[in-house]
Order: structure tokens, then C-alpha cells, then sequence
């Protein structure tokens, strides 16, 4: 078994021991046994972080981009070379299969090499003006921000994060998850090894409310990044409101999967389950509401449970393991909380996957049948293994329906017609939308929500730019008497 490492603080370029007098248990998923104990960032740490990041704007900002994107690069390859190492680490912490682990690692080294080539394009542009005169729009680095990350996805989510930061010319603050924190720890290790000075990046793990209201109350930090949930943006929104700060919110999803008649229905609800059981579905923009044509939705329901059933459910550090435990027990609850919802409203609950004895935080992948529309799991963000499925016959009800909800992160549609693609996707209320695909997020491409699943964007272009201010120059030439 992998020894877990040490958790400590790294603050203007130096690992250091929490200064709080409260401390944070890391436990297994897989057995809820601990893993490690570490000191929760004090008011000196926090105070600390930020001095440092307001302390290294400037040289940061000044320093040339083919210089940030050294350091990048630097970073991606030592992630790649010691993917042996963290995604283990990541699977330990966090209860997913090493092979969904080390896919994490490869995407964050990518999300870095991404950036480190985006920072080179900062572009701005000329206006074109009368002789003599010159009218530009530049783009600057929109200062320190401070940067909230969760415990689905303690990698990505941080790569996303500091990759855009650091391509822009902002330094920042992470306070990443307490209950992840060895995988954001190796993040930020090939970071401080690639050559990043001090005070640019720094990593606090504490209490998430002390640690967010002194950052955010501080007049050093000028923007607020967050993934998290939508009870979380909201507070923290509105300190951003009262203090000015830019703000970055992606807050969840509940989306909505519409399945039309013809397609191949085998192959459709295997790709679907695949997406569904990721991370024991503990994934913001996984399918999680669908709603399959009347024809084909029993032929759905059926495939679905069967490759539930065939899921190997275990700890995520055996090689032999498809489902991992749920992140922590507080999941085991809300998931038995849904089943009992969705039963009492009449639908039919298919309990067919298996979950390891013992005290680990397993679930049994589930699918339920003919869920009514009001049920909770069909409101509510799912972030579990569990399949509802409902019926629909009608294109325009159907759509209704998937749009009726607080949550616009991500929607799906599978169908062989192309008028019908791109009536559905045109249609969908959605930041993302995937038609005959499940998946949303890549690199290359913008990855945020409309309506309560928040606003602005990561990766992507749109990624780097939510890190910039754009600042208009009228230049005329000097002033002379007539």
C-alpha cells in the first residue's frame, strides 16, 4: 500500500505547517478509515497567501509569456512523470478507479500544456481612426484571484484554475478541497519545481467559510473563481458584490438526456451508463435526468441495469475496480434519500448493481423506471450512481420538460436525425450541450452554465480570457496652439 504523504500549506513558495489550532482528518472512502491528519490554515497563513500574491502581481504581470509558458510546460511534464505516484494518491483520497485517476492526471498536465500556449495569445486589436491617431484594446491581467476548488475533481479543477491564472499574468490563492488534499498538494509540488518564484501560486486547506471570508474581504484579490455548489456561489457571490470582485461560478448541474427511437438503443445506454457510473457519478455535468421515447424505454431501462450489474463496485485502488466509494457518507444518505423519494411517488426501483461489505462508502449502482417528473432526483443535482429514467412521446413536451429546471450546465441528445439534432440542441437551455456524445469538457472548448449552474467559463479561450480586463487607448498625437 502507498504511503500517504504529509499535508502541508505552500505559501509564497515555502511548505508550511498550518498554523491553526484545529486539524483535518483525511479519510479512505473505501474503508472510512483515516489516511493522515494536518493543521487547518490560520488567519497568519491566509494573511500570509495573501501578501505574497499582492506582493508578486506586478513581476508576475511583467513577466514575458514565453517565460509563464516555460513553467507551465515544465509542470505538465513532471505531472505526466509522476502519474504513478499521484494517481494513486488521487484514488486514495477520493475512492475513484486508478484508471479514471490517472485519465485526471493526463487531462491536467494537458490543461496546463493548453493554457501555457493560449498565454502566448493574449491578443488585443487596432480600431481603425482617423490619421495620426491610434485606438487599441489591450488585454491586462485582471489581478489576484482567489480560487475555490471541490473534492470530485481535486486535480482538474485546480489545473483549470491556476493554468488560466498563471497563463493571464494573475497570480493566486487556491483553497482547495480539506477532504483531497494530497492530489492539489502534488499539483502544486511540479509547480514550485518548474521554476515558479514565490508568491505567485500558494495553496491553503482549512475551514472553507474562515478561509473564503478573508480572502474575499481582502483588497488585495480582484477576482473569485469557484466550482462548487449553488448555496456556496450564492455567499460567496455576494461578497464579490460587495467588494467588486470579477467572478468565475460553476455551480452544479442537473442534466437533462433525451433519448429519441431512432438510435441503436444497446448502444446508447451503454455509452450513457459508461458517463453515469464515472466517479460513482459524483460528476456536475454528467448525464443524470432521462428521458427515453415510449418505444425504446424499456429496452433502456433494461440494458442500463444490466451493465449496472456487471459493474465491478470496489476500492479505487485495485486495478480490477469499475465504481469506487462515494467521496465521503454524507452522499450515502442524500442517495438513500432520492431511492426513497422516487419509490414513494410510484416509480419502479431497480437495485441491481453489488457493494462490498464493510464500512467504505459504497453505493449500489441503481436504475429507476418511469420517475415522475416532480420526484426529487429529477429536481435536485444527482451527483450519485443512480439512473432515472422517464418516458416521453412528444418532441415538444419533451423539451419542456428538460428545460424546466433551476440548473443549465449541461443537456444531451441522442437521435439519427440531423433536423432533429439540431432543432434539440438549439433548443436545450444549456452552457454545454453534447448530441450523441456525453461528453462536454475538453481543453480546447468552454466549459460553464446559464441560469443557477453559474456563469463565465474555463478551459478553452474562453478560459484565459476570464482571467483578463480589457482596456481601451484613445491616442491622439500632442496637442499644439494654433
Amino acid at each position: 500500500m502507498q504511503s500517504f504523504p504529509e499535508i502541508s500549506q505552500f505559501i509564497d513558495g515555502e511548505w508550511r505547517r498550518g498554523s491553526s489550532t484545529s486539524a483535518e482528518t483525511v479519510l479512505n472512502p473505501a474503508t472510512a478509515q483515516p489516511l493522515t491528519e494536518f493543521a487547518h490554515a490560520g488567519v497568519a497563513d491566509i494573511d500570509a497567501a495573501l501578501e505574497a500574491v499582492g506582493r508578486s502581481a506586478a513581476r508576475w504581470r511583467n513577466t514575458p509569456p514565453d517565460e509563464r509558458y516555460r513553467i507551465l510546460r515544465r509542470a505538465a511534464d513532471l505531472l505526466r512523470a509522476r502519474i504513478d505516484t499521484v494517481a494513486p494518491l488521487l484514488s486514495l483520497e477520493q475512492g475513484k478507479p486508478l484508471a479514471e485517476s490517472r485519465a485526471e492526471i493526463e487531462v491536467s498536465a494537458d490543461i496546463f500544456d493548453w493554457y501555457a500556449e493560449e498565454g502566448r495569445r493574449a491578443y488585443g486589436r487596432i480600431v481603425p481612426g482617423a490619421p495620426g491617431t491610434r485606438l487599441m484594446v489591450v488585454a491586462e491581467p485582471v489581478g489576484p484571484v482567489a480560487a475555490f476548488t471541490p473534492w470530485n475533481f481535486p486535480a482538474t479543477t485546480v489545473a483549470r484554475k491556476v493554468g488560466g491564472a498563471l497563463a493571464a499574468g494573475c497570480t493566486i490563492v487556491v483553497k482547495a478541497s480539506e477532504e483531497t488534499p494530497a492530489t492539489a498538494v502534488a499539483v502544486f509540488e511540479c509547480l514550485a519545481q518548474a521554476g515558479l518564484p514565490a508568491g505567485v501560486a500558494n495553496l491553503v486547506l482549512g475551514v472553507p467559510v474562515q478561509i473564503s471570508g478573508r480572502l474575499l474581504k481582502s483588497p488585495v484579490i480582484r477576482k473569485v473563481s469557484l466550482t462548487g455548489s449553488i448555496d456556496v456561489g450564492r455567499t460567496l457571490g455576494h461578497l464579490a458584490v460587495d467588494h467588486d470582485l470579477v467572478t468565475t461560478m460553476e455551480l452544479g448541474g442537473n442534466a437533462p438526456v433525451i433519448v429519441f427511437d431512432d438510435v441503436d438503443v444497446d448502444a446508447v445506454a451503454k455509452v450513457c451508463a459508461t458517463a453515469k457510473f464515472r466517479n460513482a457519478g459524483q460528476v456536475c455535468n454528467v448525464p443524470s435526468r432521462f428521458y427515453v421515447h415510449e418505444r425504446v424505454a424499456d429496452r433502456f431501462v433494461e440494458q442500463v441495469a444490466a451493465f449496472a450489474a456487471a459493474l465491478r463496485v470496489g476500492p479505487g485502488v485495485e486495478p480490477a475496480t469499475q465504481m469506487g466509494a462515494l467521496a465521503n457518507r454524507r452522499r450515502l444518505d442524500v442517495m438513500g434519500g432520492f431511492i426513497d423519494d422516487a419509490r414513494s411517488r410510484g416509480a419502479t426501483v431497480h437495485d441491481v448493481g453489488n457493494r462490498p461489505s464493510g464500512d467504505g462508502y459504497f453505493f449500489a449502482p441503481t436504475v429507476i423506471a418511469d420517475v415522475p417528473d416532480d420526484a426529487k432526483i429529477m429536481t435536485g443535482e444527482v451527483f450519485g450512481p443512480i439512473v432515472p429514467v422517464a418516458r416521453f412521446s412528444d418532441i415538444d413536451d419533451v423539451i419542456r420538460r428538460a428545460n424546466d429546471t433551476t440548473y443549465g450546465l449541461g443537456s444531451f441528445v441522442f437521435t439519427g436525425s440531423l433536423e432533429r439534432a439540431t432543432f434539440v440542441s438549439d433548443a436545450l437551455e444549456a452552457g454545454m450541450v453534447g448530441v450523441n456524445t456525453t461528453v462536454l469538457s475538453r481543453t480546447e472548448t468552454p466549459f460553464g452554465g446559464i441560469k443557477a449552474s453559474g456563469h463565465g467559463y474555463e478551459s478553452g479561450v474562453e478560459g484565459l480570457h476570464a482571467y483578463l480586463r480589457r482596456k481601451a487607448i484613445l491616442q491622439h498625437p500632442p496637442l499644439r496652439s494654433a
